[in-house]
């Protein structure tokens, strides 16, 4: 059976998946071939790539900030986050493939694109939406704040009392903080940070009649938005520094100033084979980071070509790195006018209600967490559970009682003011062992993390760095505890991070039990990343790189075989961050082949294609971008197979990280996450359909259908059951 060369060329590629047939007698009949081998897997025309599925992605971002019906600082932050997440995808995956590209690379990724057509269809993709996103910001974001009574305007446009109050507040606040550098034969060309807006300014001496270069940065510590009147009028920063260069540079004429901005490389390059101590080895790239080559210019429209052209040769960028904004740079501090204080034009605050089982009791004692799990497996799904009452107090009941005699835990990344590491340095002080795993290479926190390690081997902490070559994403903690009936160890397996700032806004779940089974495997696990030890089959658990691969893949065929035996219906719902895996996405072309139904909520990257005659048919793909950022990872085979944990399906988590699945075994708890995929799957408001094609469209509710915000649903339904103190 022949595969498509252009999978998007039929409208039919883009429609949802049909369920596969049933014979008369009701069996779940396979299809033709079902189940064997794709003619071509290697068919580039089956899999997208992965550069532009992010960029789209972030499309889904920039659509919220142009959506009437989300709030109008909700719209504010979405076009941030927009431009944030542009930072680090240069900063990361442009500045990857450009060192390809300069090392010669050709050879193409699973979709055909080798490194340096991938980075010319990215910048064909990528100046049309930023064209799109500076729309946003001035034609509707800041007409509407001036409606609400919140200008941001240039100096030209104050008033003669707000004119006055900014030069006041220049002189005071602004000036004694900016160095202007000249740029000539004695003044090489300055450093330029990463990120940081500068102006480009010329100027003449009339004496000399001479025309020269200077750079003045515009400084990150002083707020972006300089607030006039009480807090409803804002000047960008760098047009209010515009407006008095006479003081930087007296006696010479200013001719010009136009602001411009640098993004750099900031992925690090580790050589730990060769590295005595991990950590001095970070700490030393983290230095040649602030180093990295530029590999985005941003430019004021209005700039000269000469300019522009002085600053390409100094940065050494071509004009196909170059971006010509017209409107704000570094739209990212846009976040600062996304917290103004005006409840009204934000979501209205929702306050995480502590899980049902976790309460206090009826005289405001706290809630016994280790007899709380010994009743039963616990479920806890943030932000709509409260993190802080749930595996935060886990960790800090864990560090203040007696019988605790371990506590080890994985630290991927946290939060400044983390009270698990200070329940961590606590317990430590008592005479707890406590055993840390803190992963040094956690992208762009590799110097929190840092500090965070040497607090914790201050304070008696047996901090570890992982295994060589991998980096240890799971997020797992155990506790081990003295009973009465003898040594009992307590597990907490997440799907994110142990942040208590992002468990307010990041959808995750987590499992917290006493299972022995699960209890050895957590020791063996951690023995194996703290010693020499290589422990690769477990009981229950699913680990990267060791098993994970083969077991998802035995997951997927066993459904297969399910249905072509006409047992039941072959069924694959996962909600997943990410699926780039080539072996998996092939894997789940031959279950749709097969006529297995298979649900994917995947929320930004995805390499598969949907809807392809006789390859992806009955595969639908979704996405839910809406107020909190969906995280979780759950994969669910057949109606009883239900596990959770730390990985996507990308060759990154299953064969270069410590992850973990963790299988969900309570009747109720499988029921609680099937229920999730149902109302994930029912959302049509804050959801998204990918298409063959690669592009995504908004789900709208049909005629007379009402309409369904799955995050509002489990905001609801949280209310309903967790009567009790709401609890961050």
């Amino acid at each position: 059976m022949g595969v498509p060369r252009q999978a998007a060329r039929t409208a039919a590629a883009e429609r949802p998946a049909r369920l596969p047939p049933r014979a008369p007698d009701g069996r779940f009949v396979a299809l033709p071939d079902a189940g064997t081998p794709i003619a071509d897997v290697d068919d580039p025309s089956l899999y997208l790539n992965r550069e532009l599925s992010w960029l789209e992605f972030n499309r889904k971002v920039l659509a919220l900030a142009g959506d009437t019906s989300v709030p109008l600082l909700e719209r504010v932050r979405y076009i941030a986050i927009f431009h944030a997440n542009l930072d680090e995808f240069f900063m990361v995956r442009v500045a990857g493939l450009k060192r390809q590209v300069q090392a010669g690379v050709t050879e193409p990724t699973a979709d055909g694109r080798t490194p340096a057509a991938a980075l010319q269809d990215i910048s064909a993709r990528l100046r049309p939406m930023l064209s799109t996103a500076m729309t946003t910001v001035h034609e509707q974001l800041f007409r509407l704040l001036r409606r609400h009574g919140v200008a941001v305007v240039s100096m030209a446009d104050l008033a003669v009392h707000q004119r006055a109050a900014a030069a006041a507040y220049f002189e005071h606040e602004v000036f004694p903080v900016l160095t202007p550098l000249a740029v000539d034969p004695g003044h090489p060309f300055p450093y330029l940070s990463n990120l940081s807006i500068s102006l480009a300014v010329t100027v003449r001496d009339p004496r000399r009649q001479l025309t020269r270069f200077a750079r003045v940065k515009v400084p990150k510590v002083l707020p972006r938005f300089v607030p006039l009147d009480g807090g409803i009028v804002f000047v960008p920063l760098e047009d209010l520094i515009r407006s008095h260069l006479d003081r930087l540079f007296p006696g010479l004429e200013v001719v010009a100033s136009h602001p411009f901005r640098v993004t750099r490389n900031a992925d690090l390059e580790l050589e730990e084979e060769g590295a005595d101590d991990l950590l001095m080895a970070i700490e030393e790239e983290l230095r040649k980071r602030r180093f990295g080559a530029v590999v985005r210019l941003e430019v004021d429209s209005a700039v000269p070509d000469t300019v522009t052209s002085l600053l390409q040769g100094e940065l050494n960028v071509t004009e196909f790195e170059t971006y010509h904004v017209s409107g704000l740079l570094g739209c990212d501090d846009l976040v600062e006018l996304a917290d103004l204080d005006r409840p009204r034009l934000r979501w209205r605050s929702w306050h995480p209600v502590t899980h049902p089982r976790l309460r206090s009791g009826p005289t405001g004692t706290a809630p016994d967490v280790f007899a709380a799990i010994r009743e039963g497996d616990l479920l806890v799904h943030h932000p709509y559970t409260s993190f802080g009452q749930s595996v935060e107090r886990f960790i800090l009941q864990a560090s203040e009682d007696p019988d605790v005699l371990a506590i080890k835990q994985t630290l991927y990344r946290t939060s400044g003011d983390s009270p698990i590491v200070d329940a961590l340095i606590h317990a430590a002080e008592r005479g707890t062992q406590v055993v840390a795993l803190v992963e040094l290479k956690a992208r762009f926190d590799e110097e929190a993390n840092i500090v965070w390690a040497r607090s914790l081997e201050s304070a008696g902490v047996h901090v570890v760095y992982g295994l060589l070559g991998l980096k240890t994403h799971a997020k797992t903690a155990l506790v081990v505890r003295r009973e009465r009936d003898g040594i009992r160890r307590y597990v907490h397996i997440g799907t994110g991070n142990y942040n208590s700032r992002t468990a307010r806004v990041y959808t995750d779940l987590g499992l917290l039990s006493c299972d022995p089974a699960l209890g050895a495997d957590l020791t063996e696990l951690f023995n194996a990343l703290t010693g020499y030890g290589r422990q690769v089959r477990f009981r229950k658990l699913l680990v990267a790189p060791w098993r994970m691969r083969e077991r998802v893949s035995e997951l997927i065929e066993r459904e297969i075989a399910v249905h072509r035996a006409g047992q039941r219906q072959g069924l694959i719902r996962m909600q997943l961050n990410a699926l780039i895996d080539k072996e998996m996405i092939s894997a789940l072309y031959a279950a749709s082949r097969a006529g297995v139904q298979i649900r994917l909520v995947v929320r930004d990257i995805c390499g598969l294609r949907p809807g392809i005659p006789d390859v992806s048919e009955h595969i639908e793909v979704r996405s839910v971008v809406g107020r909190f950022l969906e995280h979780a990872r759950i994969l669910q085979f057949g109606p009883d197979d239900v596990l959770i944990g730390s990985a996507d399906l990308m060759p990154r988590n299953l064969d270069r990280r410590v992850e973990v699945l963790v299988p969900i075994e309570d009747p109720e708890l499988r029921t609680q996450l099937r229920g999730l995929f149902d109302t994930l799957l029912e959302d049509n408001t804050m959801a998204w359909r990918l298409g063959a094609g690669g592009s995504w469209t908004r789900i709208r509710p049909r005629q007379h259908e009402p309409g369904c915000t799955a995050q509002e649903q489990f905001m609801e339904r949280a209310r309903s059951a967790g009567a009790g103190t709401a609890s961050t």
